[in-house]
């Protein structure tokens, strides 16, 4: 089977693709921004009700000047009946409440701003994001509230900017945020890297990024997958490769965390030790999904002569039922026995792929097998069911019909 035509490599190109699983990074801290505002609640309520409670600045650094302005003597009975409404759970209607006094330009800009700021809380609540937003832009073009407020509108808007993917719109927010606030808080940083990734600014990404663990004493392992990924989507392996090591040496228990390990070997064309992190996962059996199989045979069968093994990968998915068997898996499995020699179980395996595939490329296949193996009956009737299912090429199909009987 050495000369055979099957022995070039584009049959392979059907294999099962690996999975990297740091390709869908979560919207960092954007759903953080309802416990951010449940955290204030108590203190707008005694500012909205006329109280002076008082609260750490949280931007000591910022360019501007915190406002003076409070609540007006009318504002104040009007942001009280908002606030009484929100606090008996009344949404619905405490946000009401809220648009009178934002579109009542009689009111003082803190009044607005305030009720702006309370409307974005609930409507964050009920999951309209266009209207949070929009309300959270009136409370900062308002200007009214204390730096922590007015900033803490203006971060929210950008994590909402964010996670609705308007990334252009979250940098441009962002950028303003850190301008005038001085801010180098990680939590915060991290947004910042993660609107420019969504926006393939990979180096700018990973420079803040990494700011924002180095500045960390904690970093959490979200914002490492994120760099990882960064480096990876901007061709540094090196360095993506050297955090998902030191990540995985910290953590050897975190299967993700190995994961993460395997798939940056993937990315770096480093398959030996991919396959390495994943076999140890195999081993002591925490490969349990059928993508981690898949993962790790299809490293294998990117590798030259490492066929036997994904045989063995894909046998033991199936014995344990991990692996479905279904048209990938047989495909795999015939193309792994192929390429290591042995033609009896490859077709046997080519037979059950060609059933279920969605043309008859697997049955033009089996019958080249079974030609090379002098089994022209069989590599006859072959070649006619993958003409019938539909081939690239089906002159190739015809001349093993066309072949004299032995």
């Amino acid at each position: 089977m050495n000369n055979s035509p099957l022995r070039k490599r584009s049959i392979l190109a059907a294999a099962v693709g690996a999975v990297l699983v740091f390709g869908a990074v979560s919207q960092v801290s954007a759903q953080n921004a309802h416990q951010r505002a449940e955290e204030r609640r108590a203190s707008r309520q005694s500012e909205g009700r006329g109280g002076a409670a008082k609260v750490e600045d949280q931007y000591p650094q910022a360019t501007r000047t915190s406002p003076e302005a409070k609540a007006s003597s009318k504002g104040g009975a009007a942001l009280q009946k908002m606030m009484k409404l929100y606090d008996d759970e009344k949404a619905p209607e405490a946000r009401a409440a809220a648009d009178q006094i934002v579109a009542n330009t009689a009111f003082n800009a803190y009044d607005r701003a305030f009720a702006a700021q309370m409307a974005a809380q609930i409507a964050y609540d009920a999951d309209d994001s266009a209207a949070a937003k929009k309300y959270l832009q009136q409370a900062v073009d308002l200007d009214a509230l204390d730096n922590n407020g007015h900033y803490t509108a203006m971060y929210t808007l950008a994590q909402l900017q964010l996670q609705d993917e308007q990334y252009n719109e979250s940098l441009k927010t962002l950028d303003r945020f850190f301008a005038e606030t001085k801010s180098t808080k990680p939590e915060q940083l991290v947004v910042k890297g993660n609107a420019l990734y969504r926006l393939e600014r990979f180096p700018e990404a990973a420079t803040v990024l990494k700011q924002a663990i180095d500045a960390s004493p904690n970093p959490k392992p979200e914002w490492q997958q994120l760099l990882m990924a960064t480096y990876a989507e901007s061709g540094n392996a090196a360095e993506a490769a050297k955090l998902a090591e030191a990540v995985a040496a910290k953590s050897p228990s975190d299967k993700r965390a190995q994961m993460n390990l395997a798939a940056v070997y993937q990315q770096s064309d480093m398959l030996d030790k991919s396959a390495a992190v994943l076999e140890k996962l195999r081993a002591s059996g925490q490969l349990t999904d059928e993508k981690e199989y898949r993962q790790l045979y299809a490293t294998y069968l990117n590798m030259d002569g490492k066929e036997k093994e994904a045989i063995g990968v894909i046998n033991d998915g199936l014995q344990k039922g991990i692996v479905k068997p279904d048209y990938q898996t047989y495909l795999a499995l015939a193309q792994a026995y192929y390429f290591s020699d042995q033609a009896a179980p490859a077709i046997d395996a080519y037979k059950k792929a060609a059933p279920l595939a969605p043309d008859g490329e697997a049955y033009l296949n089996l019958a080249r097998v079974l030609w090379q193996e002098d089994r022209i009956p069989e590599a006859k009737e072959a070649a006619k069911q993958a003409i019938a299912k539909g081939v690239k090429k089906p002159d190739d199909a015809k001349k093993i019909i066309a072949l004299p009987a032995k």
